[in-house]
């Protein structure tokens, strides 16, 4: 991929980053640790990869995305809202009464959302229905999928694991937004579930690591799916909680964030400043 490509993609991550404080600032909270984290991939497969149309939400051969982590909705918004689904003012309205961008992704609310999804450890089952679902109908359409690493425990993410390899989902690509925190404190003390790639492998995945803040690696990685012919796929992407918020990244507490005192006004200076320095890039 050309860097002009690239260049241009993380110019509209970062935008999307500014949408994502923007809802902050009119909800005066939410769930940003992990939607920051994830939120370079959102924005590579809705923007590069991705067959869609905002104009045409209900595609029949579009490709479809599951964000399993349904807490992490504010980077889908984001990005739906600077792809064109829907008018940046909805963004606005994050937090209040009636909105269409509640703190769980609803299908019925807003265009480009596939499905519900909040109650965590369902996406991959979703997706892999929809996934042999295409397939059935003779469609090239794939499913793409991103899931929190603090959900792996949930052992419905293991039966979905074991029947897509079962029915050779090659159209179907999960993303592991592997953080390492979540909102109890670190993945591997609430529950281990290191190396996450080994068990993808034992259940018939074909896989691969990236870093997953990095747009060049998730390209890279995902122009190579399948991996293997007949495997589903799997990307574990190392991410860091938080991207982009410099007193943020890492820290557990932003998990879910209330901002204090002068956090908003700083937070936003950093991704303004990351924009300009997109934009000049590109010139």
């Amino acid at each position: 991929m050309s860097d002009a490509v690239i260049g241009d993609l993380e110019n509209k991550a970062a935008r999307c980053r500014r949408n994502v404080l923007r809802m902050i600032e009119a909800g005066g909270a939410g769930h940003m640790g992990g939607a920051l984290s994830c939120i370079d991939i959102a924005a590579a497969l809705y923007f590069q990869v991705m067959k869609v149309d905002p104009a045409n939400p209900r595609l029949p051969d579009r490709d479809r995305f599951i964000l399993s982590a349904g807490h992490k909705c504010m980077a889908q918004y984001a990005v739906l809202a600077e792809r064109g689904f829907f008018g940046k003012e909805v963004l606005d309205t994050y937090g209040s009464l009636n909105t269409k961008i509640p703190g769980h992704p609803d299908m019925h609310k807003l265009p480009g959302v596939e499905a519900n999804t909040g109650a965590l450890g369902h996406g991959l089952s979703i997706a892999l229905g929809m996934a042999l679902g295409l397939r059935l109908e003779g469609k090239k359409s794939r499913t793409f999928v991103i899931m929190g690493d603090g959900e792996l425990a949930e052992g419905s993410n293991w039966e979905a694991a074991a029947a897509a390899a079962h029915y050779k989902a090659d159209n179907l690509v999960l993303f592991v937004d592997n953080n390492g925190l979540q909102i109890g404190g670190k993945t591997t003390d609430v529950m281990n579930m290191d190396p996450v790639g080994d068990h993808f492998k034992a259940f018939g995945w074909s896989v691969t690591d990236i870093d997953g803040n990095s747009m060049k690696e998730i390209l890279d990685a995902v122009g190579k799916v399948p991996f293997t012919p007949g495997k589903p796929s799997l990307i574990v992407a190392h991410t860091v909680k938080a991207k982009g918020i410099s007193f943020a990244e890492g820290v557990a507490k932003y998990h879910y964030w209330t901002p204090a005192g002068d956090e908003l006004t700083q937070a936003i200076a950093e991704v303004d400043a990351r924009i300009q320095k997109t934009e000049e890039a590109k010139r």
